[in-house]
């Protein structure tokens, strides 16, 4: 397909053009796209040259896309084991093991949360966020554990998704992190914005000049210190909207990063495989689409007997 840069676009990068004007495809699908040559821009000798995908636009260019004809959208697999916690006719709330991910990146994969899903409730592929999301309301990282929420229905999905943004559904988060110096309560109220020289991290922009260049987005934690156990805190944290990263990213500019998160610089400690992160709790209040429910999770066995 080709996109022409028109004046509302130019000057922004290429790569998030084509994420704006490609239906369905995220940001990983076109960083594929850049890395197997699929992006060319058409010059004004009419050849085409390969496109980098920080390049800037500029107003009049052609960009052409050969887009992937392999469909992105999650396929059913049974093998996928799904702790069922919570289920009605209209919601799911799956309790996710660490080290699982919660959808496909690539066309055809599995072992997803999202794979399994599907196969067990087929009903889901009419919603979601993507084809590739089928019924996900929200994700959780690899590494994170506990208790993810879906919808079985489009009316369902958008009640649940707006709840989500208005603030209405209860997430809480049980954490691992240094005990040393952490208030027993604290608000960590810090933007974050995609971190300029790494994508795999994001950038709790704690100084002025890095929100002016960056662009963060509002972001607030709220905690409370449950236990202590010598140099280890259990924290329940929530935060509502729970942008990327952002509880690691929270404790991690605070000075007290999550054990086993080597991302952000948290400590290991023996028999931790993973960042010590784990959604304990959804609680929904109800309305006239979606009845209330509360689900819960309790800590995985090898975060409890850190702190046993």
């Amino acid at each position: 397909m080709r996109i022409t840069v028109t004046a509302e676009d130019a000057g922004a990068r290429l790569d998030k053009l084509l994420v704006k004007n490609l239906a369905g495809v995220g940001r990983a699908q076109v960083k594929r796209l850049f890395d197997r040559n699929r992006v060319h821009v058409i010059g004004a000798n009419d050849r085409p040259h390969r496109a980098q995908k920080g390049d800037v636009c500029q107003l009049g260019q052609i960009i052409e896309v050969d887009v992937e004809t392999q469909s992105s959208a999650a396929v059913p697999d049974p093998s996928v084991a799904l702790n069922v916690v919570f289920e009605t006719e209209q919601v799911v709330v799956v309790d996710k093991p660490a080290g699982q991910p919660s959808a496909p990146l690539e066309p055809g994969e599995k072992g997803s949360l999202a794979n399994g899903l599907l196969a067990r409730f087929p009903d889901v592929a009419s919603t979601g966020f993507s084809p590739r999301e089928p019924g996900l309301c929200h994700r959780l990282d690899t590494d994170t554990s506990g208790l993810l929420l879906a919808a079985r229905n489009p009316e369902a999905f958008e009640t649940l998704t707006k709840g989500l943004r208005e603030n209405r559904i209860d997430k809480r988060y049980l954490l691992l992190c240094p005990s040393a110096d952490l208030p027993d309560t604290g608000t960590i109220d810090i933007p974050l914005a995609p971190h300029p020289k790494d994508r795999k991290r994001v950038l709790a922009c704690l100084h002025p000049r890095d929100v002016a260049r960056n662009n963060p987005r509002p972001a607030t934690t709220s905690y409370r210190v449950v236990s202590r156990h010598g140099e280890i805190a259990l924290v329940e944290a929530t935060a509502p909207r729970a942008l990327r990263h952002q509880i690691r990213a929270h404790f991690a500019a605070i000075e007290h990063p999550l054990y086993g998160d080597a991302l952000y610089g948290g400590s290991t400690l023996p028999g931790l495989s993973r960042h010590a992160l784990h959604a304990h709790r959804i609680a929904w209040p109800g309305d006239a689409v979606v009845p209330a429910f509360v689900a819960v999770s309790p800590l995985p066995e090898e975060l409890a007997k850190l702190v046993e």
